[in-house]
């Protein structure tokens, strides 16, 4: 080969070989000194494991201080997994032990939302099982027993609804929450307080540090800091008043069931109810009933598929559902309130236009009869007296008027003024909006369920059922409170709140939550005063469709303006209704009262919500009690 031709070919593998090994240099160089940061970082994170431990969460407190839910400690058996791979046959052992069958212990051991490298909880452990375990310790290589906070209800049942229940998060509610540092496994609130002040209530988790070698065995622990838990939150909800409101709701519904419907010759259903007690001041809840209840223990730890159909079965009347916020019903003679206000403030009456009360309406041609309950004719009444004695006829009339006299949609726009036909939006959530209807609502009806709602065009007997509560119109019980409640303190309308503050354990506020008006109803002072009158000659006057039931209370010291409804329902008994404001003028309490076929408002509800009045106002409570439909006055 020519030799210049070599030396030419080796000259250019040096300096190949020479750029190789310069541009590995340079690699090696960026590596150790200019990247070096972020691979030392790299390389620490390879070799750290974080484990988290949940919080305690917060307690639940009634307005005067009293733990509603708390936190209690229990002991939980937990199993190493490392060990327990070396070990099988500790699984069926533990099985037995637990009653369980082996597959739900595997299941419990291999749950993902558990660290590798931390013992896992498999179940909650009673004095029993702890002794065996310790006793037999060889026999359980790998388990262990650890303690877990979990919720504790030092008063049962009460007030579940309103407390609400917490359960393992779900895939749903995981994906907005991430951010938050909520992890798979982790314990949220699913409803009542425990959702709506799940922020406050939930704590901040432990973390703890763990050094780990490249096989991910545990070498040491490089940092450790404990859970804490979380802000108590305070309601506006008065312990002893929840309770009052409780027990009289159920003693009122089993005293229905004992009396006979002389329509039907059996005795009232009577299965369900609810009660709302409000201060009209400012739109804070006192308590909120709803009957039958549950136990929110039975969610501690995890509940059954099978559990919780049974709460959710209409054969078991649903006890998981809250009447209060999402119950639908018709109101009865107390949408007549409403119905005053849109007369009152539209011109169609003043509080002293006569109106002759024969005991019906005809209406149309040829005429269709609208009749008073019972067909009871009053003769000449003006609105406070149509208030008190609960004339149909009269409200009828202002019904047709109405929708006669222009098509006006008046009456429906007052409703919603007063809050129908939309959520309260308390913020425990789950409630529902109701129904307000006109004739657009009642043709989408028809459209969308043609054989529930056969006809769509809106007639002048709609806007006359709807004047006395009654055809399409449904509320809920915390609609009608809040609307009596925005009646009684002089037109406005507050959200309804059901906490004063955010504390810590100490009792140090942290924040509070204040009242939050939503808007005014517009109402002439004598106007409104014309209402009160009649809403007060409900419960005083001999003629009050609410005497009876409040005969002997002290109204002279204790003065109670309030309305019964009795609502139709097709294929039932009619929904005994009352809602009730003391003192008349400056109120600081509204009682509403729903029991679903129960009968006349006078008979079931009236008496529940005097002796809920009876109990705030300090008086010896009476008996529950039902006045046969004989006794008391209709409607």
């Amino acid at each position: 080969m020519n030799p210049d031709a070599l030396r030419f070919r080796m000259t250019a593998l040096a300096v190949v070989v020479a750029c190789l090994f310069g541009a590995l240099f340079v690699r090696l160089w960026y590596l150790q000194v200019l990247d070096s940061g972020q691979f030392q970082v790299a390389a620490q994170q390879n070799g750290v494991r974080l484990v988290y431990t949940p919080a305690p969460r917060g307690r639940i407190l009634d307005r005067k201080g009293r733990v509603l839910v708390d936190n209690k400690i229990i002991d939980v058996l937990t199993v190493d997994r490392a060990v327990i791979k070396k070990h099988a046959d500790v699984i069926d052992r533990l099985a037995a032990l637990l009653g369980q069958h082996p597959e739900q212990v595997k299941l419990a051991i291999a749950d993902p939302q558990y660290s590798d490298l931390a013992p896992v909880p498999i179940a909650p452990a009673d004095a029993t099982v702890l002794t065996y375990v310790k006793e037999h310790n060889t026999d359980f290589p790998g388990v262990d027993v650890a303690e877990e906070a979990v919720r504790t209800y030092p008063y049962g049942s009460l007030a579940a609804h309103l407390l609400g229940y917490v359960g393992a998060i779900n895939s749903a509610e995981l994906a907005p929450r991430r951010a938050a540092g909520y992890l798979p496994g982790d314990q949220i609130g699913k409803s009542g307080v425990e959702l709506a002040y799940e922020s406050a209530l939930r704590g901040t988790p432990g973390v703890t540090k763990l050094e780990v070698d490249s096989q991910g065995q545990v070498i040491g622990t490089l940092d450790r800091q404990p859970p804490v838990q979380g802000h108590d939150v305070r309601l506006t909800v008065d312990l002893d008043v929840q309770n009052l409101a409780e027990d009289s709701l159920k003693g009122g519904l089993l005293a229905a069931q004992a009396q006979l419907d002389h329509a039907t010759q059996k005795n009232y259903v009577a299965p369900a109810g609810a009660v709302v007690v409000e201060n009209p001041r400012d739109g804070t809840i006192l308590a909120l009933a709803s009957y039958p209840t549950y136990d929110p223990s039975v969610f501690v730890n995890g509940i059954s598929q099978a559990t919780f159909n049974t709460l959710n079965d209409p054969a078991n009347n649903a006890p998981l559902t809250d009447r209060a916020t999402s119950g639908l019903y018709a109101p009865g003679s107390t949408f007549k309130m409403v119905t005053a206000t849109a007369a009152l403030n539209h011109g169609l009456v003043t509080p002293a236009t006569p109106f002759y009360d024969k005991g019906y309406i005809d209406v149309g041609k040829p005429p269709q009869r609208f009749w008073n309950d019972g067909h009871n004719a009053y003769g000449q009444v003006d609105l406070t007296q149509a208030i008190t004695v609960s004339s149909d006829a009269y409200f009828y009339t202002l019904g047709e008027k109405f929708w006669e006299g222009g098509r006006s949609l008046f009456l429906q726009d007052t409703a919603r003024l007063y809050g129908f036909g939309s959520p309260t939006h308390i913020p425990i959530g789950g409630e529902v909006g109701g129904r307000v209807p006109d004739p657009a609502e009642k043709k989408k009806l028809h459209d969308l369920y043609p054989a529930a709602f056969p006809d769509g065009q809106w007639f002048t007997g709609d806007n006359i059922n709807l004047a006395i509560g009654q055809g399409l119109l449904v509320v809920t019980p915390l609609q009608l409170a809040n609307a009596y409640s925005t009646f009684a303190n002089g037109g406005t309308l507050y959200l309804p709140q059901i906490a004063m503050d955010v504390e810590n354990q100490d009792g140090t506020r942290i924040s509070t939550v204040e009242p939050r008006p939503l808007h005014t109803v517009p109402m002439d002072p004598t106007d409104r005063q014309a209402m009160v009158d009649g809403f007060t000659g409900v419960v005083a006057s001999p003629g009050g469709t609410a005497h009876v039931a409040f005969a002997g209370f002290p109204l002279d010291r204790f003065p109670v303006a309030g309305k019964t409804g009795t609502a139709q329902v097709a294929g039932k008994e009619s929904t005994s209704v009352f809602t009730g404001f003391s003192p008349p003028t400056d109120p600081g309490i509204e009682v509403t009262v729903f029991e679903e076929e129960a009968g006349y408002g006078a008979s079931g509800a009236a008496p529940v919500a005097r002796r809920i009045m009876e109990g705030i106002d300090g008086l010896g409570l009476s008996a529950p009690q039902y006045i046969p439909s004989g006794q008391a006055a209709r409607n």
